[in-house]
């Protein structure tokens, strides 16, 4: 079976096993676990922050930024189809009573100049307090949605300015930020720079079974301990997944160039099947979104599952596969060739 389906499909190296059996533990509520305040310094150092937090997911470390930065009634600015939106359970509503209003791009990344006719600012016709306060500015790299596009350092640098001159704070959904620092050459702290909080995932690219950290000033991940408290994210001896994930951090970082080398030539084999449409210069890192014009996506989908390689519908007409470092040295071949099938078959 060749899985594509996403890079959260990982299962731990013989090596990372190793690294979680002999891991030091304690009692983390209490601040007493050796190994995960290891992986919070060594996060807030990799993307220059001064401290972060060890939590179970990605969309727990996102929602506890968005609390942290807000209040309820509050109001944050988002990509159209970022990762906050769509996938995380309506959890912005229903964890800290925000709305949110979504900013339309191509590929999932916007310019400061996307972003001005979204500040409001208020005037004698239309006052402050009519409308919710807008706290917030999410930006996501790199971009699910988008087929894992990479903002550059320097529109992350002029989305930022932009809001901070309005008093906005900004949020980075950086649970692929690994990737995008892999495929652009520059530093995670380069990106992290330009943003108050950032998010980032140690189970997807890097390979570790659990756990994403949030990082920020001390002062607000003080505040973000109490809602990884009240959100159900304070974990004991939590030592075990932060062993895994910090041998994902040491191991698995300049590994992630071979996932998006992979992704590249899947990309390029498909353009030459007659019935898929994509342009292979779209793909900058492991994601790949492309379109089925033989037959509906899910009826394209579900011929390849039966063959042995899986993906997902991305909408009615679009497949997502994504490459990772669980998956065999002949994968891309091999779901060439099952795709050449798929589209073959009467």
């Amino acid at each position: 079976m060749i899985d594509l389906r996403s890079d959260t499909l990982t299962r731990p190296t013989p090596a990372m096993r190793a690294a979680i059996a002999a891991a030091e533990v304690g009692d983390d509520v209490y601040g007493e676990d050796p190994t995960v305040a290891a992986l919070e310094r060594r996060t807030a150092e990799l993307l220059g922050k001064e401290a972060a937090l060890f939590v179970p997911s990605g969309t727990m470390a996102n929602q506890v930024a968005l609390r942290c930065h807000t209040e309820p009634g509050d109001e944050i600015l988002a990509e159209a189809a970022a990762h906050i939106v769509h996938v995380e359970r309506g959890a912005p509503a229903a964890l800290s009573g925000l709305t949110i209003r979504t900013i339309p791009s191509a590929a999932g990344v916007f310019d400061a100049d996307d972003l001005r006719p979204f500040v409001r600012v208020p005037s004698r016709y239309m006052p402050a307090g009519i409308f919710p306060p807008t706290k917030l500015v999410c930006l996501e790299n790199t971009h699910n949605f988008g087929g894992g596009t990479v903002w550059s350092v320097e529109t992350m640098a002029a989305v930022a300015r932009l809001a901070h001159e309005h008093g906005i704070k900004v949020h980075l959904d950086g649970a692929r930020l690994w990737n995008a620092a892999v495929a652009s050459g520059r530093r995670e702290a380069e990106f992290a720079a330009h943003a108050d909080s950032v998010s980032v995932c140690f189970s997807k690219g890097l390979g570790a079974p659990v756990g994403s950290a949030l990082a920020g000033s001390a002062v607000f991940i003080e505040r973000a301990r109490r809602f990884r408290g009240m959100f159900g994210g304070g974990m004991r001896q939590a030592g075990i997944l932060a062993a895994a994930a910090l041998h994902a951090l040491d191991h698995h970082r300049d590994r992630l160039a071979v996932d998006h080398a992979r992704a590249r030539a899947f990309a390029a084999g498909l353009a030459a099947l007659s019935g898929i449409g994509i342009d292979p210069g779209t793909v900058q890192t492991n994601i790949v979104i492309f379109r089925v014009t033989a037959m509906p996506a899910a009826a394209f989908v579900e011929r390849c599952w039966k063959q042995g390689l899986r993906m997902l519908p991305a909408g009615a007409d679009k497949v997502r596969a994504v490459f990772h470092l669980d998956l065999p040295e002949n994968a891309v071949e091999e779901a060439l060739r099952i795709a050449a099938a798929a589209l073959a078959a009467p």
